[in-house]
């Protein structure tokens, strides 16, 4: 504890950029999540009473439902544009540029959506939603770099699994500001919307006052007095000299390499079994069957005979429950290392979707199933929020280099969404036809990347990006071949993410 307050006082700068750049990265992310569903009666009404006004007729139900099943899809568009783009322009006009310019995006869309109402122009929802998909692509990829670069050694695990703590938050308070007493009523629908905007609002007035990440500043832009000024607004007075050299090291070996396109990179043999790791965690985060328990927790809900009325409360515990379980995996990141907390994460939830399969399938045999399926549930949000939606950021962070980050993550900005969207698409389906069985599917994932992250993960826990990248070596090149070293690279250029 005493360890913890000393650092808190020595990083301040540190933490404060970890809140300001988790209120307007990963968080509008949650909050978009969560928040669409409450008011879905009321812009499905508003676009039928619109179109009458218009046309002086009523739109067919089946014409409403696809409207409103764009305006929902229309955001995993935007954000998969936004994930595209970014990449390349994160690399040529730096991170903190492109997330003000995210903000400024975010603003527009916030101001859309406050007057769809007014403009009588369900449209404007539309082109709203897509805005905050572009916006959101953006952070969602600019923040676990910015976050994981901003960070000494010893804190990384920590600041990385952030990004979730804030994705989680989102979540909880998208699920807070939508309940009808507060923002989701047919009233004032629009401003519940356009809530979002004061995040981007705050984090556009506070970060120019923080730095550019000081591994940015001395890799590519080669500015060692700016590093060394931002490494002490950020970490405070004190020794800092091993870090300094562990980032030293790094642009050494950066130093002499061709330029790298995203394509390119997916080819290189020496970054091979970083990208197997990675579309191995990105996959099982969005096939893990959190989004299938979120999806049944209603059914089971009123199946447990929890009345209509308190049914929004009791998810919203749900919510908090993961919120919680993800501040406390940054608390036993550090502890247990990245690893654990993966193949670890992946088996319980495993052993809770074999039981709530039982429990689900003889519900109506035996009553008393009912609460231990609501029991169940819970345990599989805690089990997850406490390993891969906090570990998955910092492995995806630390396997890879300055250099090659930006394109990896253009890769798992496009696996996050095209997942999402395919996902949302087939998941109904899936459920029709198999019922509680679905999580069958789920649980053959789990299983398959439990094995293989225990068997091929190195753990990165306290480790320099020179020391991981050493680890890879021996997957990528064998035992034969370890001599691929930070001294064996090519010369610095810019690196393209363009595919």
């Amino acid at each position: 504890m005493a360890t913890f307050f000393s650092d808190l006082v020595q990083f301040q700068g540190l933490f404060q950029m970890i809140l300001v750049l988790g209120i307007g990265g990963s968080f509008p992310y949650g909050f978009h999540i969560s928040v669409i569903n409450y008011p879905s009666v009321h812009i499905r009404k508003f676009i039928n009473e619109t179109w009458i006004e218009r046309h002086g007729s009523p739109l067919h139900p089946e014409t409403i439902m696809l409207l409103w099943s764009f305006i929902v899809s229309v955001y995993g568009i935007g954000g998969f544009l936004g994930s595209l783009c970014c990449g390349y322009l994160t690399t040529k006009y730096r991170k903190k540029k492109c997330q003000m310019f995210t903000n400024l995006i975010m603003l527009v869309a916030a101001l859309l959506m406050a007057f769809s109402k007014t403009a009588k122009s369900f449209e404007m929802i539309l082109a709203g939603r897509f805005l905050y998909g572009v916006g959101t692509g953006f952070s969602l990829n600019i923040h676990p770099q910015y976050v994981g670069e901003i960070s000494p050694k010893k804190l990384r695990g920590f600041t990385n699994s952030t990004v979730a703590v804030f994705l989680t938050l989102g979540k909880l308070t998208g699920q807070v500001v939508g309940l009808r007493e507060i923002l989701g009523s047919e009233a004032l629908w629009p401003w519940l919307l356009a809530s979002s905007g004061l995040s981007a609002l705050v984090q556009l007035v506070t970060l120019p006052f923080f730095p550019d990440s000081p591994s940015y500043l001395l890799i590519q832009k080669g500015n060692e007095e700016a590093f060394r000024k931002a490494i002490r607004k950020l970490w405070g007075e004190g020794d800092h000299q091993a870090e300094v050299d562990d980032i030293m090291k790094e642009k050494v070996a950066v130093t002499s390499t061709k330029t790298l396109r995203v394509l390119e990179v997916i080819k290189e043999r020496s970054l091979r079994w970083q990208l197997y790791i990675l579309v191995t965690v990105m996959t099982t985060l969005q096939l893990c069957g959190i989004n299938a328990i979120y999806f049944y927790s209603f059914e089971v809900f009123h199946t447990a005979k929890f009345e209509e009325y308190l049914i929004p409360y009791v998810s919203l515990g749900v919510g908090l429950c993961e919120c919680l379980s993800s501040i406390l995996c940054s608390t036993l990141i550090e502890r247990f290392g990245r690893k654990v907390l993966l193949w670890g994460g992946y088996t319980l939830m495993c052993s809770v979707l074999a039981l709530l399969t039982m429990t689900l399938s003889l519900q109506h045999q035996f009553f008393w199933l009912h609460y231990f399926s609501v029991i169940l549930i819970f345990l599989f949000v805690f089990f997850y929020g406490i390993g891969p939606s906090g570990a998955t950021v910092s492995i995806m962070v630390e396997i890879f280099s300055q250099s090659y980050r930006p394109s990896a993550f253009l890769i798992v900005g496009c696996i996050n969404w095209m997942g999402l969207f395919v996902l949302g698409m087939i998941f109904p389906l899936i459920v029709d036809n198999l019922g509680p069985f679905c999580f069958l599917i789920f649980l053959g994932i789990l299983v398959l990347s439990a094995i293989f992250i225990y068997l091929y993960l190195p753990e990165t826990k306290g480790k320099s990006i020179m020391e991981i990248k050493a680890e890879f070596n021996k997957l990528n090149f064998g035992k034969k071949e370890i001599s691929v070293t930070e001294n064996n690279f090519p010369k610095e250029q810019l690196f393209c993410t363009k595919l």
